[in-house]
This record gives C-alpha cells, sequence and structure tokens, in this order.
C-alpha cells in the first residue's frame, strides 16, 4: 500500500493533516448524528443509553462496510473533474483543508447547542464555497466552478428528503392511529413510558413494541452509516487524488479483467454511437466535464458547439489507444493515469447525456447505465483500508457525545411525550428514506429527515409540536448551506493569501 505514496510532492505530514481532518469530519458527524438513532429508543425505553449508542456504533460501522460508492462518488462529482485532476497538490490540499475546516466549524457549533444539523449541507456548502472562491481568484467562469446539475440534483434532494419525511412519517402515524388501536394490547403502542407505566405498573414496554422500536433503530444506524460514511469516503478520496495522483486517479490495483471490461465498454460506446447517430441529443457535445487537451492529429479543440461525431469520437479514439493492450496501469506514466481519468470521466458524461434523450427506448437506458458503470469501475473506486478506517471513525464518533441532540430530538420536538407508536413511525421512515437515498446515490441529511419525521408524527397525534425548537430547527437548516460557503471561501482566501 505504501508504494502508493511512493511520488508525493508534498510532504507526507501534510497528507497526513489531511486524512485525520477527514476522519475527525467523520467522528464528529457520528456523535452529531447518533443521536437521531437513539433518541426514540431511549426515550420511549426499549433499550438503555449505553447499549442504544453501542448498538449504533456497531450497525454504523457496518452500514459503511457495505453501503457501497454511489454516494461517495456523488460528492466528489460535485468538482469539476478538470479542476479536480489539474489543481497542485499543495493547493489541493489547501482547498480540501479549508472545505472540512469550515464542515467541523459548524458541526462542533451547532452541536455545542445541541440543534440538530445536516452534515451533509456543510460539507456541500464548503464544496460550492472553494469552488467558488477558486474561481475568483484565478479569474474562471463562475458557470465552470462546479458541477451544476450535480449540484442541483443534490440539493433537491437535501430539500426535499425532510418535506418528505414529516408526510411519510405523519401518514404512518395516521394508519397505526386508525387501524392499530382495537384491542388494549394494540393500544399500547399508543401511549408513552409514563403512561405505560401508571397503566400496568411497568417501566420497559412490552416485548413485541420493543423489538419494533430496536429494528427501525438499526434500520436507522445502518443506513446513516450507508449513507453519511460513503461522505467520508469521497472525502478521503478527495484528497488522496489531489495529493498523491500518482496512486490513486486510477486503481493501481485493478486487475487485467476488470481493464479489459473497461475497454470492451468504450468499444460498445463506439458502436453504438455509431449505430444512433439520429437519436442522440444535440447537447452531446456540451457536459459538465470539459476535456481540457487537443488532440495529438487536430490541433483544434475538442468540441464545438455543434453535434459533430468525429470530435464526439475523439475522446474514444484516444482512450483505445491508452488501454490497448493493456493489462496493468502500474506501466502507465502519472500522465497517461491523469489522461486515462479524465477521459473515462468525459465519456462517461457524455453517456449520461445520451441517456437522457427521449428517442432511446428502456433498454437502451439500462444498457448505457451498464457500459456507464464498466468504464468507471477503475476510476471510482475505494481502497478496503479507506472504507475500514471511515468506518471506525464514524462508530467510535457514534459512541460519544450524543447527548446533546438526543435531548433536542427525545423532549424538545413535541409538546407531549413520545409514544412508541410516533417512535417507530419517525424511525422505520427515517431508516427507508436514507436507505433509498444511499442506493440511489443521493446524499441526504440524517438529521433533517428523523427530526421532521417525528415532527409529523407529532402533528398527527394532536400533540403538537414545540414552535421555538422547530423555529431554531428550520433557522438551522436555511443557515447551514450559506454559511458554510461563506466559511470555507474565507478559509482558502485567507490562507492563499498568506501563502
Amino acid at each position: 500500500m505504501l508504494d502508493l505514496f511512493s511520488n508525493l510532492d508534498i510532504h507526507g505530514e501534510l497528507l497526513l493533516l489531511a486524512l485525520l481532518f477527514v476522519l475527525f469530519y467523520e467522528a464528529i458527524n457520528g456523535f452529531h448524528d447518533t443521536a437521531n438513532a437513539v433518541a426514540t429508543v431511549i426515550y420511549t425505553r426499549a433499550m438503555s443509553s449505553k447499549f442504544a449508542v453501542v448498538m449504533a456504533g456497531i450497525f454504523n460501522f457496518c452500514g459503511v462496510l457495505l453501503g457501497g460508492l454511489s454516494v461517495a462518488y456523488a460528492i466528489i462529482h460535485l468538482l469539476p473533474i478538470d479542476l479536480l485532476l489539474n489543481v497542485g497538490s499543495f493547493h489541493g490540499l489547501i482547498m480540501l483543508c479549508s472545505m472540512l475546516l469550515s464542515s467541523i466549524i459548524w458541526n462542533l457549533g451547532t452541536w455545542y447547542f445541541g440543534l440538530p444539523a445536516s452534515s451533509s449541507h456543510t460539507l456541500i456548502g464548503g464544496i460550492i464555497g472553494i469552488s467558488l472562491t477558486n474561481a475568483w481568484l484565478t479569474g474562471t467562469s463562475i458557470l465552470h466552478a462546479l458541477n451544476i446539475p450535480q449540484v442541483i440534483n443534490i440539493l433537491t434532494s437535501l430539500v426535499i428528503s425532510p418535506l418528505l419525511g414529516l408526510i411519510i412519517a405523519g401518514s404512518f402515524m395516521h394508519l397505526l392511529q386508525k387501524y392499530w388501536r382495537k384491542s388494549t394490547k394494540q393500544k399500547q403502542i399508543h401511549m408513552t413510558p409514563i403512561e405505560l407505566e401508571r397503566c400496568d405498573g411497568k417501566k420497559k414496554p412490552p416485548f413485541w413494541i420493543r423489538m419494533a422500536l430496536i429494528l427501525s433503530a438499526i434500520g436507522v444506524s445502518y443506513s446513516h452509516g450507508a449513507n453519511d460514511g460513503q461522505k467520508g469516503i469521497g472525502l478521503i478520496m478527495l484528497v488522496l487524488i489531489g495529493v498523491a495522483p500518482a496512486g490513486f486517479v486510477v486503481n493501481m490495483h485493478a486487475s487485467d479483467y476488470e481493464i479489459i471490461r473497461t475497454r470492451n465498454a468504450i468499444n460498445h460506446i463506439e458502436q453504438y454511437y455509431h449505430q444512433h447517430i439520429p437519436s442522440l441529443p444535440k447537447n452531446i457535445q456540451k457536459s459538465s466535464t470539459i476535456l481540457r487537451f487537443e488532440s495529438k492529429e487536430n490541433s483544434t479543440p475538442l468540441f464545438n458547439s455543434n453535434l459533430n461525431m468525429s470530435q464526439l469520437l475523439l475522446p474514444i479514439k484516444e482512450t483505445q489507444k491508452i488501454l490497448n493492450n493493456l493489462t496493468n496501469y502500474q506501466i502507465l506514466s502519472l500522465e497517461e493515469r491523469r489522461q486515462l481519468r479524465h477521459l473515462l470521466m468525459h465519456i462517461s458524461d457524455k453517456i449520461e447525456i445520451a441517456s437522457s434523450s427521449k428517442n432511446i427506448t428502456h433498454e437502451e437506458k439500462v444498457f448505457l447505465k451498464k457500459l456507464k458503470h464498466d468504464i468507471l469501475s477503475t476510476v471510482e473506486y475505494a481502497p478496503v483500508w479507506i472504507i475500514l478506517l471511515v468506518a471506525l471513525a464514524l462508530s467510535l464518533g457514534t459512541m460519544a457525545g450524543w447527548q446533546r441532540i438526543a435531548i433536542t430530538i427525545g423532549e424538545k420536538v413535541g409538546k407531549t411525550g413520545m409514544t412508541y407508536a410516533q417512535g417507530v413511525a419517525a424511525q422505520v421512515t427515517a431508516a427507508m428514506s436514507i436507505g433509498v437515498a444511499s442506493y440511489t446515490g443521493m446524499p441526504v441529511s440524517t438529521t433533517h429527515i428523523l427530526s421532521s419525521s417525528v415532527a409529523g408524527t407529532m402533528l398527527i397525534s394532536g400533540g403538537g409540536v414545540q414552535g421555538p425548537t422547530i423555529r431554531n430547527i428550520v433557522i438551522v437548516w436555511v443557515l447551514t448551506l450559506p454559511i458554510s460557503i461563506m466559511l470555507s471561501g474565507t478559509l482558502y482566501w485567507i490562507t492563499i493569501t498568506i501563502l
């Protein structure tokens, strides 16, 4: 593994500092968001706080290990690929550390005051901040400072997901109230722990209620690890691609089978373009990834505003030259590895545009999706040691500092005590919503989904919510993104100015 760091342009201490920043961010994410998974089981007395926190840590760890990488690379794609690949190592470290430090500052501040805040919002705001500041400092277009379509998709998911949590959890609670309260046993789920203790003298909920609460809490912990853990993986890959490109711009341990699969996918997409010229969208020549080099045979820019098949196929031809008879990425020079990554990302962007055409069939969309996956398989990856590091940081962070946010979720959202039904409805909604988002590659806020789910159950139950708490949560929700943008941009500008 150490050979991957052999061609560093910076001191190893600086790389270690950047990695520690990522792991510290992930640990804060752990104890900041863990309260969302343990608050309901603790306040409904389904589990003691010690066991609940350990349980959350274990299943956060499992979620990171088994959650995949789709969200990790959704985060990376917020930055333009040409910026990511062409930034200098020391320059790249400044950008990444500014982004991470702004996220850490805001997360620690909101945690200290017991305010649920989105780690996803802070991270995305940090990326936007350094991207815009970099565009300003270098005099480049703001339109090219970010992968705009990806930013819009992610911000849309972050805005819509809490509203969906509110509606889905409220609907679930309505169904429980309407169809699950006929027998005495069923009515128990609509009691608070205090009400049940007054009724039958038991402090713990019945076994079946406890299992429902514990299993749904496990679901929240696992899905949180799968979604938020991937963000940490993406951050570390950002660091390593930026500061140790020789070892990480492509998967240096890719097997010959994986390389052959990539080469075959490139050949297949070339054939597809030849066969489907009339159905290709006219804007396929434009995408968020701008290929910033010229063909050796052609001194003109690689593309223009009109659909031109020779220009469209030129990146494919360049990629085929690199991959022809290649069985190991180790034999490529650093510049060839950089160029290969850039080409593959560029081609995948074109495939994404082609698959959005209204003229293609569902089968063709599935085919293009498969080709895109094969093309990116050796550049969108993460070594096992990185996944284990992030899983460990998140799970250890989970076991510390959770009380402040848990008190807010458990005691200060609703005007009345939380019933078992409310706890189950909120947790099932959060687990399912975050799980679906992880599967589709969309980063979402565990904090906002669960807090809005709890609020939805309280509103449907007629107990109402505490105005000051909801107001504070909404204010933090609104302010997190712009403050993170300003923090990261300011830190980046100050550091660049001083150095």
